[in-house]
């Protein structure tokens, strides 16, 4: 059973890795059989080249964009489950501040990013509310839905121990609602980096420099499409590094108890 959950793992890497490779080098290929200038299409090899040539710049822009959807993310995450608990504690509460969320979520940040950019002066705080605006809703929809999914047989099991509505809330509602939470944390990851890509988009139309985002803007007023590639290439790859590591931190927390985390070969 073990070596068949191992395989079936590495499939799972190895059955993406090779279909990526395939493409890339069709993609190599067609290139050069049509033969297409690098300044207009760009291959795998004038992309790598690229972004080894202009790899200090670009990191540097990296590490400002990943710097920003991380306290975007935190944010987002610790304001998302702060205000389900509220909202599952008091039902006016919810009804009153809910639809506020909604509206925050529904509008376009690409739309009010100038306007956040023009209000605060500071750069690297207008980028964290444009992400925080994007990243939030997420969170606080999924715990919200699982702090208010707890099974009920189990509330009036707590409520017959004399349970406080503190101790129903910390040993039983907030371990029920923790997959929904690691599921918005999923979501809302990604959602901050285009959050942050977004609002860098726009500050950088206006001539200020922070992000890959720039650093696309910057080539594409170049002509130079390889190191453009070269930063969406970086974008690409920090999403998934953050998609993997949420995954990860939700395959640790939930591995030993919930369904969705453990696989066949490991229910006990």
């Amino acid at each position: 059973m073990s070596g068949r959950l191992s395989g079936r793992r590495g499939l799972r890497i190895l059955a993406p890795l090779g279909l990526g490779l395939l493409l890339l080098g069709l993609w190599e290929a067609w290139l050069r059989l049509a033969g297409i200038p690098p300044y207009v299409v760009p291959g795998p090899v004038a992309i790598a080249r690229a972004l080894a040539e202009d790899w200090a710049t670009l990191a540097a822009s990296l590490l400002v964009t990943l710097k920003v959807t991380g306290l975007a993310l935190l944010l987002a995450a610790s304001l998302g489950l702060l205000l389900a608990v509220l909202f599952a504690q008091s039902r006016l509460l919810a009804l009153a501040l809910y639809p506020y969320a909604v509206i925050l979520q529904v509008t376009p940040v690409v739309a009010i990013a100038p306007l956040i950019i023009i209000w605060v002066d500071d750069v690297t705080l207008s980028l964290l509310i444009c992400a925080w605006i994007v990243a939030f809703f997420p969170v606080l929809s999924n715990t919200t839905v699982g702090l208010n999914s707890t099974d009920p047989n189990l509330l009036d099991l707590f409520r017959l121990y004399g349970a406080g509505r503190w101790q129903v809330l910390w040993r039983l509602r907030l371990p029920a609602a923790m997959p929904y939470f690691l599921a918005g944390l999923r979501i809302s990851g990604g959602l901050a980096l285009i959050g942050a890509i977004v609002a860098e988009f726009v500050l950088g139309t206006g001539g200020r420099a922070s992000g890959l985002a720039y650093r696309i803007l910057e080539a594409g007023y170049q002509l130079r499409i390889p190191r453009m590639f070269a930063a969406l290439v970086l974008i690409s790859a920090a999403g998934i590094a953050i998609f993997l590591l949420l995954s990860l931190l939700s395959h640790l927390v939930l591995r030993r108890w919930h369904e969705s985390a453990i696989e066949g070969g490991e229910r006990r």
